[in-house]
């Protein structure tokens, strides 16, 4: 069975504008797009005076405003399926379960700060450490001019080819549904002296060097993706540096910026590596969060 694309709102304009771009999204692909509120009455004093006190009152509301959100993509892609549904559940855990269904989570993100509505504080990093599937984040204001030809998909890829197949594989895909060129972006650092071993040397000197090394380890990471995608156009780019850095280096030129996560459980909460934290913060574009397998 083919995976629906889901978006999140929350009747924010950061959720809104995700909308719109899962919507885009779900006609290039030919997907059906599916629009979720995550929602649990309220019935405390805290609740702003004018808000509803009673359960029928507020789910109407929520099923009013999701209603809305779904007619405001119809209208302007009149052959797009669209379903709606109020999932009854703390935001975290409903949205971690509606991905698991989904090809993508798309969510609303504000930038430069935590990820706004449902999103607030820890909430947003135990969504996309814990989603199965990848998880998309749009800035409010997104607007379809950032698909315009010549802006490129970013995807940032590190180790082995097997740890970055899960980023590879919805770059080239998102690439070859828009039309658009793949830059792959792999960034090395100097490693400490006491990081070579005897096998490393060997590798090192038979590649001629580090970056010659790197070179080598991206083109041969990108070679099945080739084969798979011939019609989508790739960069190459091997850059000393920190990956944050060197990813954010380019995102002037993305349309989407896609990297991978794999998320670590401590004490204090859900992690989701410091390189998918940065470029959700500081990155202009949208950004797709994809797990390792």
């Amino acid at each position: 069975m083919t995976r629906p694309i889901t978006a999140g709102v929350d009747g924010s304009e950061e959720s809104l504008a995700g909308l719109a771009w899962a919507a885009r999204e779900a006609v290039r692909r030919g997907l059906a797009l599916r629009v979720v509120h995550a929602w649990r009455f309220q019935p405390h004093e805290a609740i702003d005076a004018g808000y509803a006190k009673d359960a029928d009152t507020q789910a109407q509301w929520v099923r009013e405003g999701l209603t809305e959100a779904a007619r405001s993509v119809t209208e302007r892609h009149p052959g797009l399926e669209v379903t709606t549904d109020v999932l009854d559940g703390g935001p975290a855990e409903t949205l971690v379960a509606a991905a698991a269904d989904a090809g993508m989570l798309v969510l609303g993100s504000r930038g430069h700060g935590a990820v706004v509505g449902f999103l607030l504080g820890s909430v947003g990093q135990q969504v996309i450490a814990g989603a199965t599937r990848p998880v998309v984040l749009v800035r409010a204001g997104d607007q379809p001019s950032a698909e315009a030809a010549g802006r490129e998909v970013v995807v940032g890829q590190h180790g082995t080819a097997d740890d970055s197949a899960g980023a590879l594989r919805f770059a080239f895909e998102t690439a070859a549904a828009r039309g658009a060129t793949v830059r792959a972006v792999r960034a090395w650092t100097l490693p400490p002296l006491f990081a070579y071993s005897p096998g490393s040397l060997k590798l090192l000197d038979e590649a001629g060097g580090l970056e010659p090394y790197e070179k080598k380890a991206l083109g041969e990471a990108l070679q099945p993706w080739r084969e798979r995608f011939p019609d989508v156009q790739v960069v190459e780019h091997v850059e000393m540096g920190s990956a944050g850095q060197v990813l954010l280096s380019v995102a002037g030129r993305a349309q989407l910026m896609v990297v991978g996560r794999r998320a670590r459980r401590t004490a204090v909460g859900a992690r989701i590596g410091s390189v998918a934290h940065g470029v959700l913060h500081h990155a202009d574009c949208p950004v797709a969060v994809v797990p390792h397998a």
